[in-house]
């Protein structure tokens, strides 16, 4: 998009490219190990927290737990009722110094006996601990007295529960305070909190450090896959990426490695093409220019007698231009147009259109058994296909020389040939004859390029089946096409597309 303001123009594309070129890219290793680095945090975080979190509960009930012991035996004292020292019925004054006196608290408690509206006895002793003294703590639990319940303070001893236990008398009344330090428990919990923090800091080092390891030693094929991708040039694809292992990594560079492979194939063969082609095309354009350069256009015989001569030239050039076109286009997903056709029919077809083409002794051979009623191909090219076999055959073979085109099903394959009488083809020439110019010996009177068989092969691999020469053949030469007897059913009973090589 372009922005024009008065004499400025500014376009926004390439201000949006630069910007893009200018920030900083990070690489998947450091993403991989920023990851693991993250998920870990907040893995032992969330543990930790949920540790702490279910041991502050713990030592809640913990505490809970140690009150209503010391509140349920002092109940036990009071529903004696006696003094067993004394034999004479409690007082509020003697049923608390009683119970203070038989009972001993833990080390985070303070047992208080309340009564006179201020705190009488303690234990542990007031110069072991004088918080009953203070008077924050006495405004705290003078409504306890004789409601009851508990109530929270801080101190600085951290923050105090105190939970009281009313006891009356008569007109006497009075309470039992238990106090819990709450801090000194979870002091404990802070401790073991903090341990577990330096264990999980070692512990995450430990593991952003293998992830960064194990990112690296995973990631070093593609390292190697961009650095070979940017070494590879047009001139060389011969390089290939080490591969080593059993894992997703070492199946990527193995497919790599044979696309390139597969891309040093197909670019030898269009450089060898395009050779060839330059090579055969030269001629007749070399007989063009010659003879137009020598043309006396003034004279009307030399005209009239160079003109028959470059028109056949220039069907020679229109013949190969069309032959490479067509085997240019067999690569193409549209080369073939499938539809059901009945194999046995094709095959007589091409043997009447064959008898054309020369006085041979033209043999139809189907097989006894039949062929089925309907096969998905695509008629139009196995018969191209097979007529170009059959003019190869009369080139070959003499006036009265027998020609056989047949069929047959071979389980799920339908077999094709075309069967001369002629001389045959050297073992050393059964190979190159397929390639494109590829020629064997050229009898008299051919004027071809050696494309028809290539051809033939393009057509067959379009079907996704093969096209040979028989090597059993004990006369003549019989060549051989090989195609997947698709049955209309078969192909209509699945929803995708039959797919053949060529596509």
């Amino acid at each position: 998009m372009t922005r024009t303001t008065g004499a400025t123009t500014v376009t926004t594309e390439a201000t949006t490219t630069d910007r893009r070129r200018r920030l900083p890219s990070l690489s998947v290793r450091l993403r991989i190990t920023l990851t693991v680095a993250v998920l870990v945090t907040a893995a032992l975080a969330g543990a930790g927290l949920i540790v702490h979190v279910v041991e502050l509960g713990r030592i809640e009930q913990s505490v809970q737990r140690e009150v209503e012991q010391e509140l349920n035996e002092f109940l036990a004292l009071q529903r004696e009722g006696v003094d067993p020292t004394t034999g004479r019925p409690f007082d509020v004054e003697s049923l608390l110094r009683r119970f203070l006196e038989r009972n001993v608290p833990d080390d985070d408690e303070l047992l208080v006996a309340w009564y006179d509206d201020q705190p009488r006895y303690q234990f542990p002793q007031p110069h072991q601990d004088d918080l009953p003294q203070n008077a924050a703590f006495q405004a705290a639990a003078r409504p306890l007295v004789t409601a009851g319940g508990s109530t929270r303070i801080e101190t600085e001893r951290g923050e105090v529960r105190i939970t009281s236990q009313p006891v009356t008398q008569g007109d006497q009344t009075g309470a039992l305070l238990v106090v819990a330090y709450l801090d000194e428990d979870r002091a404990e919990l802070n401790d073991t909190m903090r341990t577990y923090a330096i264990v999980a800091l070692l512990s995450l080092f430990i593991v952003v450090g293998a992830a960064a390891w194990q990112s690296s030693r995973l990631l070093r094929p593609l390292r190697v896959l961009r650095e070979t991708a940017e070494e590879i040039g047009g001139t060389d694809l011969s390089r290939r990426i080490p591969a080593s292992g059993n894992d997703d990594i070492t199946a990527l560079t193995r497919t790599v490695n044979g696309m390139l492979a597969r891309l040093e194939a197909s670019f030898a063969g269009q450089r060898q093409f395009l050779d060839d082609a330059g090579h055969e095309l030269r001629t007749p354009l070399t007989v063009l220019r010659g003879h137009l350069e020598l043309l006396d256009l003034t004279d009307p015989a030399e005209v009239a007698e160079t003109r028959p001569l470059l028109l056949d030239e220039l069907d020679r050039m229109s013949r190969l231009v069309g032959d490479l076109i067509l085997l240019a286009k067999s690569d193409r997903p549209d080369f073939l147009a499938l539809e059901p056709s009945d194999p046995a029919a094709l095959v007589t077809a091409v043997v009447t259109k064959a008898r054309a083409l020369g006085d041979r002794e033209w043999v139809l051979e189907l097989a006894p058994n039949g062929l089925p009623a309907e096969l998905v191909v695509d008629g139009q090219r196995i018969t191209q296909a097979l007529l170009a076999l059959a003019d190869n055959a009369v080139k070959h073979t003499r006036p009265g020389g027998r020609v056989a085109i047949g069929a047959t099903a071979v389980g799920a394959t339908l077999r094709c040939w075309v069967h001369d009488d002629g001389p045959g083809v050297a073992p050393e020439d059964r190979v190159r004859i397929f390639q494109r110019f590829g020629r064997a010996v050229v009898p008299q009177g051919d004027d071809g390029f050696g494309l028809g068989l290539s051809i033939v092969t393009a057509i067959a691999h379009a079907h996704g089946g093969t096209a040979y020469l028989d090597p059993y053949t004990e006369r003549g030469a019989r060549f051989v096409m090989d195609l997947p007897a698709v049955r209309p059913a078969a192909a209509t009973a699945s929803t995708q597309e039959v797919r053949w090589p060529a596509s």
